[in-house]
């Protein structure tokens, strides 16, 4: 009798299983669905158009590899950027997200799917969104089970912030990024779990993936050692630690370096070095333990004196190596961008350039409501249920959520990198929440009392099997003697642990009507949060920054679509050979949709390039063109947004063109042209503000719109109205006056006016004077 009933509850218990695996898939199909249908609202709203600035570069990149092939990309010279010194754009940038689309394409095509590269890349971030929840399900089941993964998918799926860099049309490398740095951590916790050299080398690809898609790879090589030093201080060392870590840094080092534009980077900057130190402690620390469980207690002190010994000359040789080769650099072996996390104030004092970028400025309080909305609430309730009980999992995404939380803090751009621990975290607190609730009201509901054999095997489910087994193990491997190789895990009995975790969460009953009334609560909070994800993604984060929108007092909508207007009188009233100057915020696309050489764009490499730009922009009208003339501009674009109240032009960028241009050239000293401390272009500006060129091309023939030449972005009225252009001519105005580009004067015209000048003025001697002196450098 008791073998029957056994077997029926086996078989019950089976096909328990089988149902919620099935159930599971469905959900997960479900969720990837929502994860890219969400994202399409800029595809419905708008067109299927690429967004931003930095996304037109990478589609020009995977138009020239569908067209030519991975040998050119790799040694393509770019003469259409940077001029004169142009760009080796294999070597140059992070080609993860150019071979996945390119791979995408290629596929398509090959199964008689013709779908064009520009729609590729549309849809590439939406699904990339959906394989980025998969792995979030998957990492969140490897730390507190199926249900916490299933919420936490759901939860990334809708979450703002991922959506703001997810949406149809925004082909950047967080694209495929964020599912790579989910996807790698996955693996490093599921190693970490089982021990398989198997999911440390699929780790080690993983991560090389990540260093091909995005330079935020740095993090994943610094938040795994931390924690992996974490565990050893903390006592939890064992031989799965040790084979999720070391093949990460061998492997991973080496498929590293083979990405071009990372190379020797991956052993010679500092970024990388807690990785090596870490490196050595977890070998360190493996000896130990191998010694002590092949000794005696007399010898093992007499080998770890000389283990020590050994390991601090070691060390000292290693630090003094490091020391040797970090001394050389003027930033110690530190990128800018990673001593601006460091220090968020390196970049406004050494690096404007840095600073000019607003995704780099840090958030503000409001932003994280935006932007993870009531997960922000979750996520200290996550944290607590992570340490019931801690393992080596769950104390990884508790360390992942605090580190990711400070560099957010420090760059609005890392709002991106905080949101999957966000969605974790939450999805572990509501897992858990409802558990608690719904084992609340099974107890308390009429009929439900049985004996306690019922209620132990109510609560005895498979989630709380796994969690137990899985500390014990981890419990067992930290007091094993390492010289004992347990490739097959011991069952070890786990009853005492299964009866003490049923008494303590029967002590964790709620009464029956705050059970009802707390599950209602966070229902609504759910459906806050998807009305809010929705809004965000269908008015915030849905339009396209090539193509604005507003409506009008009666509700009708308004297209500003100035950008491609300029870009495409570009294209066909300009000769091919043209050079086109503008901030460098506009490079990007004036290359892919102009096809026109520009002198700066947004790759930002070389400092003095973009300073000699900004220091055109801020210097007289003459000097400007001396400046644009010795670079063979023929062009210069200007974005103005005065006229409808478009608040990203180019006069609120000034003051990083002062800075920057200053920064390289002394001659430009903010101070000129600040008066009480602020950039002002009224009647109160300085005069070296109303006369330089930046003033003078934005607000040209402004006057003629109003008769009073008010400016709808700084709200007053500008200074100086009436002037004329003498080296610059107007030759192209978009329709609501975003966009104005201007042609240089030849120097043919200058000089002849200048020869009739001086002949009227000029005595013949001043004028032997004048000729003596020379031509003057321009950009002094």
């Amino acid at each position: 009798m008791a073998d029957g009933e056994s077997s029926k509850e086996a078989t019950a218990r089976t096909l328990r299983n089988a149902f919620g695996n099935v159930l599971s898939f469905f959900i997960l199909l479900l969720i990837g669905v929502l994860a890219f249908s969400i994202r399409l609202f800029s595809v419905i709203k708008y067109e299927s158009v690429i967004h931003e600035f930095d996304p037109y570069f990478n589609y020009r990149v995977t138009q020239f590899l569908t067209k030519n092939g991975i040998y050119d990309f790799w040694n393509w010279f770019d003469d259409r950027t940077w001029y004169p010194l142009g760009r080796v754009i294999g070597g140059t940038v992070y080609p993860g997200l150019t071979l996945t689309a390119g791979t995408l394409w290629w596929l398509l095509n090959s199964l008689n799917i013709p779908l064009s590269v520009e729609t590729v890349c549309v849809f590439t971030a939406p699904v990339f969104s959906a394989f980025a929840s998969w792995a979030t399900y998957l990492l969140t089941k490897e730390v507190k089970g199926t249900g916490a993964g299933l919420t936490a998918a759901v939860l990334l799926a809708m979450v703002p912030s991922y959506i703001s860099r997810s949406v149809a049309g925004s082909y950047d490398n967080e694209a495929v990024a964020i599912f790579a740095l989910i996807f790698t951590f996955y693996l490093y916790i599921k190693t970490l779990n089982t021990g398989s050299l198997f999911y440390a080398t699929l780790n080690a690809l993983a991560y090389f993936y990540m260093v091909c898609s995005w330079g935020g790879y740095t993090f994943i090589i610094n938040l795994i050692p931390m924690h992996v030093l974490l565990c050893i201080v903390t006592g939890r060392f064992s031989s799965r630690l040790y084979i999720a870590y070391a093949p990460l840094v061998v492997l991973g080092t080496l498929l590293a370096a083979l990405v071009p534009v990372v190379g020797f980077n991956a052993v010679m900057t500092s970024e990388h070095f807690a990785s090596f130190l870490v490196f050595i402690i977890i070998h360190v620390v493996a000896l130990v333990y191998h010694v002590k469980g092949n000794l005696s207690p007399r010898m093992f002190k007499v080998a770890v004196t000389l283990v020590v010994s050994v390991g601090l000359v070691v060390c000292c040789a290693m630090i003094a190596v490091l020391i040797a080769l970090v001394a050389s650099s003027p930033t110690k072996g530190w990128s800018g961008r990673s001593l601006s996390l460091l220090d968020p104030t390196y970049a406004s004092k050494y690096i404007p350039i840095i600073a000019s970028v607003s995704e780099h400025q840090p958030p503000t309080w409001p932003s994280y409501f935006m932007d993870i909305n009531v997960l922000a609430f979750l996520v200290p309730a996550g944290i607590i249920a992570c340490f019931l009980p801690l393992s080596d999992a769950s104390s990884f995404v508790v360390l992942y959520i605090v580190t990711s939380v400070y560099f957010s803090g420090v760059m609005v751009r890392l709002m991106l990198v905080l949101a999957p621990a966000a969605c974790i975290m939450s999805g572990i607190a509501l897992s858990e929440a409802f558990n608690v609730l719904t084992r609340s009201i099974k107890f308390q509901l009429p009929g439900s009392s049985g004996t306690s054999q019922s209620r132990d095997a109510s609560l005895n489910t498979d989630g709380e099997q796994n969690d137990i087994a899985k500390t014990e193990k981890m419990d067992e491997t930290v007091k094993e003697r390492p010289s004992k190789k347990n490739r097959k895990k011991e069952k070890e009995p786990v009853e005492k642990a299964s009866i003490r975790s049923r008494i303590e969460k029967r002590l964790l009953v709620l009464p029956l009507e705050a059970s009802v009334i707390a599950i209602i609560l966070l229902v609504l909070l759910g459906a806050f949060y998807v009305v809010h994800c929705v809004w965000a993604a269908a008015e915030a984060y849905s339009a396209p920054s090539i193509v604005l929108t507003t409506y009008s007092r009666d509700g009708g909508l308004h297209v500003f679509d100035d950008f491609r207007e300029a870009y495409a009188w570009l294209s066909h009233n300009t000769e091919v050979d043209d050079k086109v100057a503008s901030w460098w915020d506009y490079g990007y696309q004036t290359t892919a949709m102009a096809n026109r050489t520009v002198i700066v764009d947004n790759n930002t490499w070389n400092n003095t390039h973009i300073a000699t730009v900004g220091t055109a922009m801020s210097s007289p009208e003459k000097a400007a063109w001396e400046i644009f003339n010795s670079l063979d501009v023929k062009y210069v674009l200007v974005v103005f947004g005065g006229l409808v109240g478009y608040p990203s032009d180019d006069i609120n960028k000034f003051l990083w063109m002062v800075r920057i241009g200053g920064g390289v050239f002394p001659h430009i000293k903010e101070p000129d042209y600040l008066r009480d401390g602020q950039y002002r272009i009224d009647s109160q500006a300085t005069p070296t503000m109303l006369n330089c060129l930046m003033y003078k091309l934005s607000y040209y023939r402004f006057v003629e719109t109003d008769g009073k030449g008010f400016d709808r972005v700084r709200q007053t009225e500008i200074g100086k109205k009436y002037f004329k252009l003498t080296h610059f001519e107007e030759v192209f105005t978009t329709h609501h006056w975003m966009v104005r580009i201007y042609k240089l004067k030849p120097p043919k015209n200058r000089i002849r006016g200048k020869t009739k000048k001086s002949k009227l003025k000029a005595s013949s001697t001043s004028s032997s004077k004048r000729s003596g002196t020379g031509k003057r450098n321009p950009w002094h």
